[in-house]
C-alpha cells in the first residue's frame, strides 16, 4: 500500500503574502477592557479599486520602478506649466456622480490653486482639470485597470487614460501599452505610432517600451532623464557591489582557513609538550 505523501503547510511568511495579497489597512478596536488597539485587516479587491486614505497596496518591484520613473519625468516635464501637479498613488475624489474615489498610480491635473500635501486630492475644491491618468498593471490586480477604471475614469473626465499593462512570458516581464482618449460616446482606443511609441499630448512626450522597461523620449526622440544610462550605472554600480562582497567572502574563507591552520599548530604543539614533559 502506497503512503500519502506528508501533507506541507505554507510557511509564515506565504500565509502573510497569500492573506494579504492586496495589501492591508489599521482598523481601531475597541478591548473589552476599555483600550483602544489597531487591527490589520487585508484589503479587498474593491479596496483596491477604491481605497481609503492610509491602505498600503502591495506592488512589484518592477512596477514601482516604473511608477517612479514617470513621476520624475513627468514632474520635469510639468515645471513651465503653472498650476500643473502630478500624483502618484494619492487617493483621489472625482468629485463626480457616481465615481468614488481611486487612487491612481499617476495623475496629471491642471489649474491647481495651490500646491499642498494631499492625503485626498478633491478635484472640485481644487478647481482642477485632470489631463492625464496612467496606470499601471499588477497580475493580482489587473482586471480593475483594464475593465473596471476603464469605464470610471471616463465617468470621472479623464481625457486621456494611459495603461502599462505588465505581462509574464516564459518568466519574463514585458509591459505593453494601451491609449484611451474620451470622446463624445466613450473612450476610444488610440494606437502607438510605428515605433510603438504613444504620444502623451499634455506632456509632449512619447511613452515607449524598452525591454522591460518604459522610456520617455521628447518629441526630437532623445531619450528623458537619460533613464537607458541610469540603467547602466545600476547594473555597473551591482556588479561592483557583487564583487565586493565576493572578495570579502574570499577573505572571510582565507582568515578562517588561516586561523584553523593556527588552531592545529597549537595542538601541535601542546601534545609534543606533552610527550617531553616541558
Amino acid at each position: 500500500m502506497t503512503k500519502a505523501p506528508p501533507e506541507t503547510r505554507p510557511s509564515a511568511a506565504e500565509e502573510f503574502a497569500l492573506r494579504y495579497q492586496y495589501g492591508w489597512r489599521y482598523v481601531e478596536r475597541e478591548l473589552p477592557t476599555g483600550g483602544i488597539t489597531w487591527e490589520q485587516v487585508p484589503l479587498t479587491l474593491e479596496d483596491v479599486l477604491h481605497p481609503q486614505e492610509g491602505d498600503q497596496v502591495t506592488h512589484a518591484d518592477l512596477h514601482q520602478r516604473i511608477c517612479v520613473y514617470l513621476y520624475w519625468i513627468f514632474l520635469a516635464r510639468l515645471t513651465a506649466i503653472e498650476g500643473a501637479i502630478v500624483l502618484r498613488g494619492v487617493r483621489v475624489d472625482w468629485g463626480a456622480p457616481d465615481v468614488k474615489p481611486h487612487g491612481p498610480d499617476l495623475a496629471v491635473f491642471f489649474g491647481v490653486r495651490e500646491q499642498k500635501n494631499w492625503s485626498t486630492f478633491y478635484v472640485a475644491e481644487e478647481g482642477a482639470q485632470p489631463v492625464l491618468v496612467v496606470e499601471v498593471t499588477s497580475p493580482e490586480t489587473r482586471g480593475t485597470d483594464i475593465v473596471n477604471k476603464l469605464d470610471e475614469y471616463d465617468l470621472a473626465g479623464v481625457p486621456l487614460y494611459v495603461i502599462v499593462d505588465i505581462v509574464e512570458r516564459r518568466g519574463l516581464s514585458r509591459p505593453r501599452l494601451f491609449g484611451y482618449r474620451q470622446t463624445e460616446g466613450a473612450y476610444t482606443a488610440f494606437a502607438p505610432d510605428e515605433r510603438g511609441w504613444l504620444w502623451l499630448e499634455p506632456l509632449r512626450c512619447w511613452l515607449a517600451i524598452e525591454g522591460e522597461n518604459v522610456v520617455c523620449y521628447d518629441e526630437t526622440g532623445q531619450p528623458l532623464g537619460d533613464y537607458l544610462a541610469v540603467l547602466a550605472e545600476r547594473d555597473e554600480a551591482q556588479a561592483e557591489r557583487d564583487e565586493a562582497q565576493a572578495r570579502v567572502a574570499e577573505e572571510s574563507q582565507a582568515r578562517a582557513a588561516a586561523e584553523e591552520r593556527v588552531r592545529a599548530l597549537e595542538e601541535e604543539l601542546r601534545r609534543l609538550r606533552g610527550q617531553t614533559g616541558t
